[in-house]
Parts: structure tokens; sequence; C-alpha cells
């Protein structure tokens, strides 16, 4: 089905997204009175509360217009749409459980662990690329922590390491 020239088009998840972005400006609203003041000097327009007032409330009411206008297009949508929108939160769960696991099993050793993980997720099989994903993996390390001195504490795991090494590990890995 072909549309019409002066119909505007919409993609898949245009809905959802006007919908989305409708919600966080109302929210906003809600929130003017709290985060803004009203002053009793000055003029309307060097109030602290203007100009944020004019920005929440024309989004609010852009977005009221902008669904309404996408509702009579085409309400239709995908699932398969938002679940591409989600896809990103996954790396967001994959830095959560690194941050995690770094007290535990210390600076190298997660770094190595999680670049060889998320090369392998990317789809990533052969023993060389993995392998480049270690080189970078420890390069990271030795950038950081020995070239940058940027303080991360040691894992837990270093204290059953003989203290020559525990040392070493802390210090430089």
């Amino acid at each position: 089905m072909q549309q019409a020239p002066d119909e505007p088009s919409l993609r898949p998840g245009g809905l959802i997204f006007v919908s989305l972005f409708l919600l966080f400006a109302v929210f906003l609203l809600t929130q003017l009175g709290a985060e803004t003041k009203f002053s009793s000097k000055g003029t309307l327009v060097a109030q602290p509360r203007f100009w944020p007032a004019v920005g929440v409330i024309s989004m609010v009411v852009l977005g009221v217009a902008h669904l309404a206008s996408s509702w009579t297009i085409r309400a239709g949508w995908t699932a398969r749409e938002v679940l591409v929108w989600l896809r990103p939160f996954e790396y967001l769960a994959w830095f959560m459980v690194y941050v995690a696991v770094v007290p535990v099993l210390g600076y190298l050793f997660s770094t190595l662990l999680f670049t060889v993980l998320l090369a392998w997720r990317q789809g990533y099989r052969v023993a060389r690329q993995l392998g480049a994903a270690a080189l970078l993996g420890l390069v990271i390390v030795l950038v950081f922590k020995t070239g940058l001195s940027v303080k991360i504490p040691g894992g837990a795991v270093y204290e059953h390491l003989p203290d020559a090494l525990r040392n070493l590990m802390i210090v430089n890995f």
C-alpha cells in the first residue's frame, strides 16, 4: 500500500518513541515546581522558573501534538522494534557485572576475562582473535594501572598469593 504524498511517514517505532518522550516530558512537568523557584523580584522572563517552564511545557504540548498525529496516521508497531532499542542495555549489564567482579578477581584478571568474553559475544571465535582481545585487555591494564597510576583496589583473590607476588599484583595489575 502506497502512502499519499501529503501524508507524513512514520517509522515502526515512532509511536513508541513519541509515547516515551511524552511520558518523560510530563514527568519533568510534575517536577518543575520542586526543582525551580519563583522569585518576587525581577520581570517574568528573568524568573528562574520561566525558561525551564517554557521548555518543558513546549515539550508536553508538542509531544501531545506529535502523538495525536502519529496515532491517526498509523497505530501499528512491533515488539521487535522495542527489543532493538533495548539491546544497548545488554552492555550496561556487562559493565555492571564487570564492576562487581573487579573487587573479587582483581583488575587484571577481570579485564582479561571481560575483553575475551565480549569478543566472544561479538562473534569472534578464532583463537587468534580471542588472543588479540586478551592482549588488548593487558594493554588496557598496563596503561591505566602502571602508566597512568590509576588507583584501583586489588582483588580479594590477591590475598591468596605469596607476599612478593601479591604486592606486585596490587601495585601494578
